[in-house]
């Protein structure tokens, strides 16, 4: 009876009753002890299955198996496969089952295939699925109809593509399964955000949109001058967001530390909102460089607070020292904002600063210039 049993599973049998097992597609090895398609203990086939097909532990297995339902191996290997054949890897699936047992109990076919083919339409590729369940599985238990299509509307709408409708979505997946996105566009639509700012936060930044705080931190801007229309408007808005309040005061903090007021550091926000998600470290570096070794005024800064977020050794210090070096000559007048040089292009610094003395002083400005680049190329 034994070997009938085995045989009628799929095993070949040896006449010393050893045996090979068939081949298996599920992701894990399958115990022999859980092949057959039903049991009179669902909890315990559901743990069993948890284990030998899902890589879950004992007691994680115990765990997840009350949020799930199913009596057959049918639902749970139809949703296993629909995965692999989409190229999730044995562990995608593990940490997507971990967070969204439910799964394992659903009609892919109602449940989760409409959505992949969705994004598939949308020019999505099937590692840009992956990436999107994985970051975020909870948006397979929405609605297509009512949730997902709306949603994703929503965001390319302001994208204008779904190649750049795709690279939000992978960014911040909750997009599509949070809450928070349609109430906070018509937050930043009725507070006179121009379509290009949330554009642009949709490209640069997708998790403001997701932010809970939002409504609390558009106020706060407004409260500090800043109009909504304008382009800066939304950096200032990604600032205030990225920036932990925490880590806010902590910038505050070192921006004191080198003279600046706390209106001064507020007018350098509102002249270049970025200058507040530079790093400790960075400010401390460029104040250093600024005013220890150059000699200059911090207060300069404030008029080009940009100047925080450039490369300190691959542009700060290069023009700095064809700056010096005008200065020392009486090519320019000390008078003159020193910040200016700082903020311009490589191309126009070069026809300002270098290229406009004569021959002679242009030769020695651009031997200078390039040679302190190279010296940074090489140290990179």
């Amino acid at each position: 009876m034994l070997k009938a049993f085995l045989r009628q599973k799929g095993f070949r049998i040896s006449k010393t009753l050893k045996f090979d097992p068939p081949l298996s597609h599920s992701l894990f090895p399958f115990s022999l002890k859980f092949c057959s398609t039903s049991t009179s203990d669902p909890h315990s086939f559901a743990v069993s299955y948890l284990i030998n097909n899902c890589g879950f532990s004992q007691e994680s297995a115990l765990k997840v198996s009350k949020h799930v339902h199913f009596k057959t191996s049918q639902k749970p290997d139809s949703v296993l496969t629909l995965f692999r054949n989409y190229g999730f890897s044995d562990s995608d699936i593990h940490n997507i089952v971990k967070r969204e047992p439910w799964l394992l109990s659903c009609n892919t076919n109602k449940r989760v295939l409409p959505k992949f083919q969705f994004l598939l339409s949308r020019d999505a590729s099937t590692s840009d699925i992956v990436r999107i369940v994985t970051g975020n599985p909870r948006f397979l238990k929405l609605s297509f109809e009512n949730r997902i299509i709306p949603a994703y509307s929503l965001v390319n709408r302001f994208l204008q593509s779904d190649k750049r409708a795709i690279a939000s979505i992978i960014c911040c997946p909750s997009l599509l399964s949070g809450t928070c996105l349609v109430p906070n566009v018509k937050l930043l639509v009725d507070n006179g955000v121009a379509h290009s700012n949330l554009y642009r936060i949709l490209r640069v930044n997708p998790y403001v949109i997701s932010s809970t705080d939002l409504g609390k931190m558009v106020q706060e801007l407004r409260n500090l001058g800043f109009d909504p229309s304008k382009s800066y408007f939304g950096v200032a808005l990604l600032a205030k967001i990225s920036v932990g309040k925490s880590q806010w005061n902590e910038k505050i903090d070192t921006f004191k530390r080198w003279g600046w007021s706390e209106e001064t550091i507020l007018e350098a926000f509102r002249r270049q909102p970025n200058c507040m998600l530079t790093s400790n470290d960075k400010i401390n570096r460029v104040m250093q460089f600024w005013v220890n070794q150059l000699g200059w005024s911090s207060s300069y800064l404030v008029k080009g607070p940009g100047i925080f977020g450039y490369s300190l050794e691959n542009w700060v210090i290069p023009r700095a020292l064809v700056v010096q070096y005008l200065l020392s000559k009486g090519l320019i007048s000390s008078s003159a904002s020193l910040v200016t040089p700082f903020v311009m292009s490589e191309k126009l610094f070069l026809k300002r600063f270098v290229e406009y003395f004569g021959k002679e002083e242009t030769s020695q400005l651009l031997k200078l210039y390039q040679r302190k680049m190279k010296d940074e190329d090489k140290r990179a």
